[in-house]
């Protein structure tokens, strides 16, 4: 029996803040694959190795967590005040599909570098010591993302001494500027779906709980980490190696999609595990991360866990980080009470690997809350380069 031969797609393996993925340039891609559409997921989930029912992707580039089973693919942009067009693609470990539904801010860090590299970028805007500024739009949610890239003799630089919490190594740093972040594309609406900063949200064989839903960074439900029984100082062990306390939070974020209109059904969210997140806040308390450092509640405005594609994620999602900077910034928020209420420009929490600053400016306009852009940093760094490889068919 003949099968087809593997096929060679260029690729770039890259860790971007606390996530890694696989980049592609969209004209790489295989012609069926440069469309939305079956064939171009049946690829990714290939270069990764989804699905996987062992949940290991060994016979794939997916590292088998919700941080390192992720695809990108980078265009030249048709806009004229954009660089680059960046679609992110959240591939499922062991169901057969990828996700579209939100975009990766922890990957947005290394888009900026990539763009560079691959010659994107008009070459009379990349200076050759200094900064270059790369303009990105957003695809999956329709949002501008400005990157601030060192770069040295003419070259992105990676290397450097900026520190991130989850991540062993230090590397350059990269800014970046999430604009208007508020208001999350397809999915509409204002920055609090429901019209409040607080709501009463009543889940079968929970009970009713205090949440803030916000549409900013990424759809997020955010709770008190003292009604679900925990501290907001977790491990990711307390979490996700307990069944009960993952399906009790899938069943928060099933019923919160349904309140923050995402989805009609709870019975749709095994469909869209990427979005909306769930988060638990709690005031600061002295704890220690992962890697065995303490960190004290006086380094600390917060604390902050948050789920991912149905674990409790290593460190914090870039995206989710956003959406905490944003409702630290709206006073009467969860989030804002956990760090201790009034008006907050920034705000450093801790997550389980360390960690982390944000800054959000809020303003008030009538009954309605915006938010003009939120600040952080990252790093990023090309782990490796070339082609990927999968089955012809």
């Amino acid at each position: 029996m003949t099968f087809p031969a593997q096929i060679k797609v260029p690729a770039t393996y890259i860790r971007g803040g606390t996530s890694k993925g696989v980049f592609f340039l969209l004209d790489d891609l295989p012609p069926d694959a440069r469309i939305p559409g079956a064939a171009r997921d049946q690829l990714l989930m290939r270069v990764i190795g989804s699905p996987d029912p062992y949940g290991k992707h060994t016979d794939g580039m997916g590292g088998a967590t919700s941080s390192t089973s992720k695809t990108v693919i980078i265009s030249k942009s048709s806009s004229t005040d954009h660089d680059v067009d960046y679609l992110f693609g959240q591939v499922a470990i062991d169901k057969a599909f990828v996700d579209w539904s939100g975009n990766c801010g922890n990957l947005s860090s290394a888009v900026g570098g990539f763009a560079i590299s691959n010659g994107l970028i008009d070459a009379t805007r990349v200076p050759q010591n200094g900064h270059c500024t790369v303009r990105i739009w957003q695809a999956n949610i329709g949002k501008t993302i400005v990157a601030h890239v060192r770069m040295v003799n003419g070259e992105v630089q990676e290397t450097g001494d900026f520190e991130l919490d989850g991540v062993a190594f230090a590397a350059a740093e990269v800014k970046l500027e999430f604009m208007d972040p508020a208001d999350e594309g397809e999915d509409g609406g204002a920055m609090f779906p429901t019209g409040n900063l607080v709501d009463e949200l009543d889940v079968p064989g929970v009970g009713k709980l205090n949440a803030t839903f916000i549409n900013a960074g990424i759809p997020t439900i955010f709770l008190n980490a003292s009604e679900l029984g925990y501290t907001g100082a977790e491990p990711q062990s307390v979490i996700n190696d307990n069944s009960g306390a993952l399906a009790m939070l899938e069943t928060i974020r099933s019923h919160g999609a349904v309140r923050m209109g995402l989805i009609n059904d709870v019975s749709e969210a095994v469909s869209r595990q990427h979005t909306p997140k769930v988060a638990f806040v709690a005031p600061p308390i002295d704890y220690v991360t992962s890697s065995g450092k303490t960190v004290k509640a006086t380094e600390v405005d917060l604390l902050v866990r948050a789920m991912s594609m149905g674990k409790l994620h290593h460190a914090m999602m870039g995206t989710a980080a956003v959406a905490i900077g944003a409702a630290a910034a709206v006073p009467g928020t969860l989030v804002n009470l956990a760090a201790g209420g009034g008006k907050l420009t920034e705000v450093v929490f801790g997550h389980p690997s360390g960690t982390l600053r944000v800054g959000a400016e809020a303003t008030q306009v009538g009954t309605e809350w915006t938010v003009s852009k939120a600040i952080m940093s990252r790093s990023a760094r090309v782990l490796m380069e070339g082609w990927v490889r999968v089955p012809g068919a």
